[in-house]
Order: C-alpha cells, then structure tokens, then sequence
C-alpha cells in the first residue's frame, strides 16, 4: 500500500478518535490510541517513537529525535496537542522526512475543536 491510501486510513482513524474523545488530552494518550487503531483494528504495521538518527557523512549521531510513529514504513505521523501549531511543527516534520528518506508526512493536532484545523499533509520532495 502506498501513501495516498495509507493517509486515508491514518486520517479517518484521527477522526474517529477525535469524534468520539474530543480535544484536550494528552498527546500521548491519542499517541497510543491511534497506535491500537492502526495495528489491531486495521492490521497495519506501525513503528511507535522511532528514533530517528542524523548522519553526517560518515558519523551516525544518535541524538534523541524520534518520531510518533511511522506507518508501514511509508508515511510519518507526528502527532500534537497544542493550543496552535507553530511555524516550527511543520518543519520538525520535514525534516524528519529527509532524514528518514520517507516521502510522506502527516502533522496532527488534536486540540482543535475541528480537527481538519489541525491537519498538515507535508511532502518531501526529494
């Protein structure tokens, strides 16, 4: 499956989540929600905090970045709950899409009242 169909499936399931608990929790808690979701209710391979190495020519830096999850090694999910995203989050994003290599990211903030408010789709154009 290829990104365009696996961000339907990731984008729905937010919905759903978001539908039935509403903004205000924790990030962690629609973390692990959406984790359970795309595993066990859609039998997805999904990678959870996923660290996420800098090399710099030859040198592999381990340096604590790490992304929410990583869906069928095909599209990376950042998620928030935060009173706006900030001009920062969407380049968190991209760069954590070249240095993975992926091409697809999706940023989301539960904490809107809408959650299509919250939605960043984030292309790496190789």
């Amino acid at each position: 499956m290829n990104e365009n169909p696996l961000s339907k499936i990731i984008l729905d399931t937010a919905f759903y989540i978001h539908k039935k608990l509403g903004p205000g929790l924790l990030e962690s808690v629609y973390e692990e929600i959406m984790y359970y979701e795309l595993t066990n209710e859609h039998g997805l391979y999904v990678q959870r905090q996923e660290s996420i190495p800098v090399v710099w020519k030859k040198i592999r830096m381990e340096l604590g970045f790490r992304a929410d999850l990583i869906v069928e090694n095909e599209v990376l999910v950042e998620l928030k709950s935060v009173e706006s995203l900030a001009a920062v989050h969407p380049k968190q994003v991209l760069t954590y899409l070249r240095l993975t290599g992926l091409k697809l990211g999706m940023l989301l903030n539960f904490n809107e009242a809408l959650l299509k408010n919250g939605i960043k789709r984030i292309a790496n154009n190789l």
